[in-house]
């Protein structure tokens, strides 16, 4: 015998084999939808009898086996089932005749034979016939399992027959000797009449009828003939049969033990409800196995069947047995047989070690020359059986072994589809699966080595099949799942080797269905490049959108009652760490920077990376970027626009690298972080661009507050100039811009600023409004520097000691005094580290100008955009005021402000006052100018609403008052300079320059002192009078402070002024005093008016000044000085007329 049944298990022992075939030319469906059919005929119940016969089917079974039927019946082929088609009756001779030649076959061993006829209709199909059945067609055929049913019955009654004709002891009759093929020509010329050719004889007789009453369904009559056969075997070494004899012992034993079958789904006996024996029945009760498999039910019983072998007597019989069958060489296939079924048996007992040692030996049997699908047949079947004891790893080798067996040279049309499917069930056992998430958690399983050795053969064999996008598939898992084995040599080859596959058919992230229903997920080429760190990124600050804050504020949710509840903190933990806490607008642009590397010994290309997301419709902006060999992280902005409002989520993103286009999602790539991937998109806002007519500035405005600035504009202007700032405010986006609110804010400086710095008047620019997409409006803005004007050296000499010129000669009012500047005041070259007064030195100003817009969806929802502008003025020195002094005029009422003026431009300057003539600098030249002015009643300013509020200390509040009489002051001057060169204009601003005593001699006293000579003011010019006529003398007092003053004393004292600085003071000989020379006044009330009057007589001619003393009595030194400023009267005595 040469070809082995692969799939013979140990209660195959019990069954008669029936042959079905086909007789002529008989299509593949329809012998296989009859055979089916027939197959379903497995057991039936014995009439009259609680034994149940067993069958076992087989389409195809070589003749040569069948001449090992008296080794072992269940290989004897006892009925022959034959189908056929015949359409005529004149074909039904010639059909009939090949059923008898297919009888012949196996016509020694045959008990019965059945011929199915499908398709003759006619006289023949109504003759009654045994042998032969007649069915219209293949489907009409409700028969086929009756007739199946009775052909059995009939093999069961030439069964019985033999084994009592056999089972007889007939002692006066010459048993006969039963024979393998191979040994009938050892048996020539031995003497038959020994008695150990007898035992011989009847030992393997005894074997024979075991075997047909093992057949004839009685299990107990085997056991006893067994052992009786290998008592009578063992004792002549008749080592074949005994083994034989072995082996039907252990079948019967296993088929006692387990009568659920030992070869799995397909060998388990299906015994039909009330057709069983009662001992049968028993057996099949319900019962879990234990750990040798037997059913603890029915463990008595057996046990008291003393014939039945223990379950580990059984192993060591099959050991024995197949211990003999190896001493025969021609008996390699009963070898390999027995060896299998104790496998199965162990499988059961679940002993694996003990079965491994079974395969192990039916490894290295030595077989005929097998064919090469006789070698694919039991390398699977070793496989198969390896995997039942659990051995996966050893079951995959071997199947590997038959899926290259089925591509080995010596087969003329390799079947790549075979090993293709072979190799794919290999998968398991070697840890591999075809899922790429497997190998995403947790360390490595399985040799890497070998899995790259089967990946590359699964890609060979399905780039053999013709199917590139199954290699394209499996050479892109290889590279994504073994990366990290691969060396620098085979990562090259490896994507060279991709590409030139892609270049055909390039791979997708479509789900592969192969033709057996198998699925090929999809395989993401996450490690090319490996992504560390994922960021979404915030619009730019000119871009980000802010929410109107409401009534109750911004902060402020409704959500909750409470300020914190650990509950609502800790249910929503996950949801904080992936919720981003800015916005998104529709329509612009939006990036997300990763953080990549690359692992690859060469630079790596990456084509059509963007971004994957879900929530929202979004237009992903595609990047393409080259990454250099086994780089560190390197960062990768990749950008898309959202087309709808809603939350989007950032989902991962997508590459094409090496012709593999994949979706990498984030939820899938081990290892990385993020700041969260979920961010809310708000409706559209439009798209301000700004633009100057000043150009960028250098320097970038670094704000304390980390406002972030878009554009930097600088301007150089000089102090007090003027410079008009025009701004373009252009809408670049799609929306209309409807609302607009232009803020500033001056960054802190130590530059104390006077006036407004910057101004405009946004009316203008919102009557251009709503600014739809594409149109332009304009705003002005006036930048006006004042910085403060004085300066701490003082470049002339004194006019006194003071600082103040107290002189009480009248001053004919000169508009200016040239005094040339002290050569050595002027440094050549100042320190770097000059004064502020320093004229040398130049000082910046910033500002930031803020623009707030809104329009479009945006705003309906109550969302706006901020715009910031920078702006940096350079303020060149113009000039400055190093002294200030003053004098007083003729008049009480009016003053002299001497200005000393510096020119710090390198130009000549013009300065000129309100009304008055242009006084010329040249550069580097000081010069001093006088401005008579009105005195100020700085009492009657009115005090704003909140002033009082705002500045809460009595200090703040004089200082607010102070800046307030410099504004008034400058007002009045109206100082302005101008550089003709340049043709640049300017003001030169005193409110910095003012001391306290300078605007104290700038302000009206609140007791405004009046003199009148005959009535008439004489606070200007000479009042004449004649010489021996009494002058009538008036001195009248008006309070303008808020409080009740006097009464006062007051001294009039007459003087002559000698012009070389001595005042005459004794002239009791020249004026007389008509009364007394003091005058007296009564309290005055606020706002209220007093007056003394007298009289003098002047005696000679000549020039006489009049000076009004007031009494340091209690009523005035309560009151300061300044407030009794009495002008003084210059009288002229004239000669009198005759």
């Amino acid at each position: 015998m040469s070809v082995p049944d692969y799939m013979q298990c140990a209660e195959d022992h019990q069954t008669l084999l029936v042959v079905v075939q086909p007789v002529g030319v008989v299509s593949e469906e329809n012998f296989f939808r009859i055979y089916k059919r027939v197959c379903s005929v497995s057991q039936i119940s014995v009439r009259d009898s609680q034994r149940v016969l067993y069958i076992r089917y087989r389409h195809h079974y070589p003749p040569e086996n069948n001449e090992w039927g008296d080794f072992q019946t269940h290989r004897k082929v006892v009925g022959l089932v034959t189908i056929t088609d015949c359409c005529s009756a004149k074909d039904w001779p010639q059909t009939f005749e090949k059923f008898h030649v297919q009888k012949e076959i196996y016509g020694s061993t045959l008990y019965d034979s059945r011929l199915f006829v499908f398709g003759l209709q006619g006289e023949i199909t109504e003759q009654p016939r045994t042998d032969v059945a007649f069915y219209p067609s293949y489907e009409a055929c409700p028969g086929v399992e009756k007739r199946i049913e009775d052909f059995i019955e009939s093999l069961f009654i030439v069964l019985e027959s033999k084994r009592l004709d056999r089972a007889t002891d007939k002692s006066g009759d010459k048993v006969p000797l039963l024979c393998v093929p191979f040994e009938k020509k050892d048996f020539v010329g031995l003497d038959t009449d020994s008695r150990h050719y007898k035992k011989r004889c009847q030992g393997r007789m005894r074997k024979h009828v075991g075997d047909l009453c093992l057949q004839a369904g009685m299990l107990q009559d085997s056991l006893v003939h067994y052992h009786m056969a290998v008592e009578l075997l063992r004792a002549v070494n008749d080592f074949l049969w005994l083994g034989a004899a072995l082996e039907g012992l252990c079948s019967a034993s296993v088929i006692c033990h387990y009568p659920g079958g030992t070869g799995g789904k397909n060998g388990a006996r299906r015994c039909p409800g009330g057709s069983l024996p009662a001992e049968a029945a028993n057996r099949h009760r319900p019962g879990a196995l234990t750990t040798n498999g037997i059913n603890p039910d029915t463990s008595a019983e057996i046990g008291r069947a003393k014939n039945c072998l223990s379950p580990e007597d059984i192993i060591d019989k099959y050991k024995e047995a197949i211990s003999y069958y190896g001493k025969y060489k021609n008996a390699g296939v009963i070898e390999l047989e027995a060896c299998v079924k104790a496998v199965r048996v162990l499988a059961i007992q679940k002993r694996s070690m003990e079965a491994s040692e079974f395969l192990q030996n039916a490894v290295y049997i030595n077989l005929r020359q097998l064919s090469e699908e006789e070698k694919i047949q039991r390398y699977s079947v070793l496989s198969e059986l390896y995997e039942l004891i659990g051995f996966r790893r050893k079951s995959a080798f071997f199947k590997r072994v038959a899926a290259m067996q089925c591509v080995a040279p010596s087969i003329a049309e390799p079947g790549w589809r075979a090993c293709y499917k072979l190799l794919l069930e290999t998968l398991p056992g070697y840890s591999l699966s075809l899922d790429p998430q497997d190998f995403s958690k947790g360390t490595h399983r399985g040799w890497a080595a070998v899995q790259m050795r089967l990946l590359h053969e699964l890609v060979y064999a399905s780039r053999r099949m013709g199917n590139p996008a199954l290699s394209v598939r499996h050479l892109s898992f290889l590279l994504q799942t073994m990366l990290d084995f691969l060396s620098d040599q085979e990562k090259k080859d490896v994507t060279q080797s991709l590409e030139s596959y892609t270049s055909k058919c390039p791979g997708t992230m479509e789900l592969i269905t192969l033709p057996d229903g198998l699925s090929l997920p999809p395989v993401p080429l996450t490690k090319l490049p490996i992504v560390r760190h994922v960021k979404l990124l915030n619009l730019p600050a000119s871009l980000r959108p802010q929410k109107m804050k409401s009534l109750l504020g911004q902060n402020v949710s409704a959500k909750s009652p409470f300020i914190y509840s650990p509950i609502i903190a800790h249910s929503r933990g996950e949801e904080r760490s992936r919720k981003i806490d800015f916005q998104w607008v529709q329509g612009d642009v939006c990036e997300v920077q990763l953080m990549v590397y690359n692992p690859m010994p060469f630079e790596l290309r990456v084509e059509n990376m963007g971004l994957l997301t879900s929530g929202v419709e979004f237009e992903s902006l595609p990047a393409a970027l080259s990454l250099p060999a086994e780089s560190g992280l390197y960062p990768v902005t990749l950008v898309g626009v959202p087309q709808t409002t809603g939350t989007i989520s950032v989902n991962g993103y997508h590459t094409t690298v090496f012709g593999v286009f994949s979706d990498c999602l984030l939820d899938n790539l081990p290892g990385i972080k993020t700041n969260g991937s979920t961010v809310e998109v708000i409706p559209a806002l439009p798209r301000l661009q700004i633009s100057t007519s000043l150009p960028r500035s250098a320097h970038s405005l670094q704000p304390a507050s980390g406002d972030e600035i878009s554009t930097h504009v600088s301007v150089q202007l000089y102090n007090g100039e003027t410079q008009q700032l025009v701004i373009k405010l252009e809408n670049i986006g799609v929306e209309p811009l409807e609302k607009l609110e232009v803020t500033s804010r001056v960054l802190a400086s130590k530059e104390k600023l006077y006036g407004d710095f910057l101004s405009w008047k946004l009316e203008e620019a919102l009557a251009q409004f709503p600014l739809q997409p594409g149109q332009v409006a304009t705003l002005t803005v006036s930048i006006q520097v004042k910085l403060d004007f004085s300066c701490q050296e003082n470049l002339l000499q004194d006019l006194s000691d003071d600082g103040i010129s107290v002189s009480g000669f009248p001053l004919s009012s000169p508009f200016r005094q040239v005094v040339r500047p002290r050569v050595e005041s002027k440094a050549a070259n100042p320190p770097e580290g000059s004064k502020p007064g320093d004229p040398s030195h130049t000082k910046a100003l910033e500002a930031i100008l803020n623009f707030k817009y809104s329009g479009g969806p945006g705003h309906v929802d109550g969302y706006y955009r901020d715009l910031s502008l920078g702006l940096r003025v350079e303020v060149e020195p113009s000039v400055f005021f190093t002294r200030v002094s003053t004098l007083p005029a003729t008049s009480t009422r009016q003053c002299h402000l001497l200005l000393d003026v510096f020119n710090a431009t390198e130009h000549e300057l013009s300065l000129s006052a309100r009304g008055n003539e242009e006084l010329i600098l040249h550069a580097g030249e000081c010069q001093r100018m006088a401005i008579q002015v009105d005195k100020f009643n700085f009492e009657s300013f009115p005090e704003s609403p909140g002033e009082k509020g705002q500045f809460a200390s009595p200090r703040q509040l004089e200082e607010q008052r102070q800046e307030a009489r410099g504004l008034e002051i400058n007002s009045k001057l109206g100082i302005r300079w101008r550089i003709p060169s340049l043709k640049r204009t300017g003001e030169a601003s005193v409110e910095g320059v003012l001391n306290q005593l300078a605007l104290e001699h700038l302000q009206l006293a609140p007791l405004q002192w009046d003199v009148l000579v005959d009535g008439q003011p004489c606070d200007c010019e000479a009042a004449a009078c004649q010489v021996g006529d009494p002058m009538r003398l008036e001195v009248r007092l008006t309070n303008r402070s808020p409080r009740s003053v006097g009464p006062f004393a007051l001294t009039v004292v007459p003087f002559q002024d000698l012009q070389n600085g001595v005042h005459n003071y004794d002239l009791h000989g020249a004026v007389s005093f008509v009364g007394s020379s003091t005058f007296y006044l009564d309290a005055v009330q606020p706002s209220g008016q007093a007056a003394c009057l007298g009289a003098l007589l002047f005696l000679y001619t000549g020039d006489f000044f009049l000076r009004v003393r007031v009494h340091a009595d209690g009523a005035s030194k309560e009151l300061p000085p300044s407030w009794f400023c009495l002008p003084s009267v210059h009288v002229r005595a004239l000669e009198g007329q005759a």
